[in-house]
Protein backbone atom coordinates (compact mmCIF):
# COMPACT_ATOMS: atom_id res chain seq x y z
CA UNK A 1 0.00 0.00 0.00
CA UNK A 2 1.35 3.50 -1.00
CA UNK A 3 0.44 5.72 1.92
CA UNK A 4 2.44 2.86 4.25
CA UNK A 5 5.45 3.81 2.55
CA UNK A 6 8.03 5.76 4.82
CA UNK A 7 10.05 8.75 2.93
CA UNK A 8 13.98 8.13 3.01
CA UNK A 9 14.20 10.25 5.95
CA UNK A 10 12.05 8.94 8.53
CA UNK A 11 12.19 4.89 9.57
CA UNK A 12 10.02 3.27 12.59
CA UNK A 13 12.51 2.36 15.35
CA UNK A 14 10.41 0.23 17.96
CA UNK A 15 7.13 1.86 18.97
CA UNK A 16 9.00 5.45 18.15
CA UNK A 17 10.66 6.85 14.74
CA UNK A 18 14.33 7.82 13.54
CA UNK A 19 14.78 10.70 11.58
CA UNK A 20 18.21 11.26 9.58
CA UNK A 21 19.01 14.95 9.56
CA UNK A 22 21.57 16.95 7.85
CA UNK A 23 22.59 19.64 10.66
CA UNK A 24 24.15 22.88 9.40
CA UNK A 25 24.87 25.05 12.68
CA UNK A 26 25.95 28.20 13.35
CA UNK A 27 22.51 29.82 11.80
CA UNK A 28 20.49 33.04 12.54
CA UNK A 29 17.54 30.87 13.02
CA UNK A 30 16.51 27.36 13.28
CA UNK A 31 14.92 26.05 10.90
CA UNK A 32 13.83 23.20 8.27
CA UNK A 33 14.86 24.32 4.88
CA UNK A 34 14.45 21.25 2.55
CA UNK A 35 16.25 17.83 1.44
CA UNK A 36 19.70 17.06 1.24
CA UNK A 37 20.67 13.19 0.04
CA UNK A 38 17.56 11.28 1.33
CA UNK A 39 17.96 13.70 5.06
CA UNK A 40 16.20 16.59 6.27
CA UNK A 41 18.38 19.71 6.18
CA UNK A 42 18.38 21.78 9.78
CA UNK A 43 19.69 25.30 10.26
CA UNK A 44 20.32 25.50 14.11
CA UNK A 45 21.10 29.04 15.86
CA UNK A 46 23.81 27.14 18.01
CA UNK A 47 27.56 26.61 17.14
CA UNK A 48 28.91 23.40 16.84
CA UNK A 49 30.59 23.23 20.30
CA UNK A 50 30.64 21.31 23.33
CA UNK A 51 26.85 19.39 21.53
CA UNK A 52 25.52 22.86 22.20
CA UNK A 53 24.14 22.18 18.30
CA UNK A 54 22.80 18.99 18.95
CA UNK A 55 21.01 20.05 22.05
CA UNK A 56 19.14 23.30 20.10
CA UNK A 57 18.42 20.49 17.20
CA UNK A 58 16.27 18.05 19.72
CA UNK A 59 15.36 21.29 21.63
CA UNK A 60 13.70 22.88 18.42
CA UNK A 61 12.48 18.97 17.05
CA UNK A 62 10.87 18.60 20.14
CA UNK A 63 9.11 21.99 19.71
CA UNK A 64 7.94 21.22 16.07
CA UNK A 65 6.74 17.85 17.08
CA UNK A 66 4.69 18.92 19.91
CA UNK A 67 6.40 16.94 22.54
CA UNK A 68 9.10 16.86 25.60
CA UNK A 69 12.47 17.39 24.92
CA UNK A 70 13.53 14.27 26.61
CA UNK A 71 11.72 12.40 23.81
CA UNK A 72 13.85 13.74 21.24
CA UNK A 73 17.98 12.35 21.49
CA UNK A 74 21.00 12.29 18.87
CA UNK A 75 21.19 7.91 18.17
CA UNK A 76 24.41 8.50 15.94
CA UNK A 77 26.49 10.84 14.36
CA UNK A 78 27.06 13.43 17.63
CA UNK A 79 29.91 14.99 16.15
CA UNK A 80 29.27 14.53 12.32
CA UNK A 81 26.38 17.12 10.69
CA UNK A 82 24.74 13.99 9.33
CA UNK A 83 22.55 12.88 12.05
CA UNK A 84 20.30 9.88 13.07
CA UNK A 85 17.67 11.45 15.74
CA UNK A 86 15.20 9.01 17.60
CA UNK A 87 12.33 10.34 18.66
CA UNK A 88 9.55 8.30 20.83
CA UNK A 89 7.02 9.28 18.86
CA UNK A 90 5.28 6.91 16.24
CA UNK A 91 6.21 7.24 12.11
CA UNK A 92 2.35 8.70 11.81
CA UNK A 93 2.43 10.86 14.28
CA UNK A 94 6.21 12.63 13.47
CA UNK A 95 5.26 12.46 9.53
CA UNK A 96 2.47 15.25 8.91
CA UNK A 97 4.40 17.97 11.38
CA UNK A 98 7.70 17.12 9.18
CA UNK A 99 5.76 17.11 5.81
CA UNK A 100 4.15 20.45 6.83
CA UNK A 101 7.54 22.23 7.71
CA UNK A 102 8.63 20.05 4.40
CA UNK A 103 5.91 22.22 2.64
CA UNK A 104 6.70 25.65 4.39
CA UNK A 105 10.34 25.48 3.10
CA UNK A 106 9.45 24.91 -0.59
CA UNK A 107 7.07 27.62 -0.65
CA UNK A 108 8.43 31.40 -1.64
CA UNK A 109 8.90 33.65 0.99
CA UNK A 110 6.49 36.44 1.08
CA UNK A 111 8.08 39.95 0.51
CA UNK A 112 7.47 43.28 1.51
CA UNK A 113 7.63 46.61 0.14
CA UNK A 114 7.36 47.65 -3.78
CA UNK A 115 8.55 44.79 -6.20
CA UNK A 116 9.76 48.01 -8.60
CA UNK A 117 12.16 51.34 -9.11
CA UNK A 118 9.64 54.02 -8.13
CA UNK A 119 7.84 55.53 -10.56
CA UNK A 120 9.75 58.47 -13.04
CA UNK A 121 8.51 61.59 -13.56
CA UNK A 122 6.83 62.32 -17.07
CA UNK A 123 8.42 65.32 -18.37
CA UNK A 124 6.05 68.25 -19.16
Amino acid sequence: MASDEQPAWLMRHGDGSVLLVAVQPGARRSELTGLHDGALRVRVAAPPIEGRANDALCEWLARQLHCARRQVRVLRGDTSRRKQVAVDLPPPQVRPCIDALLEQAQSPPARSGAAGAPPTRSPS
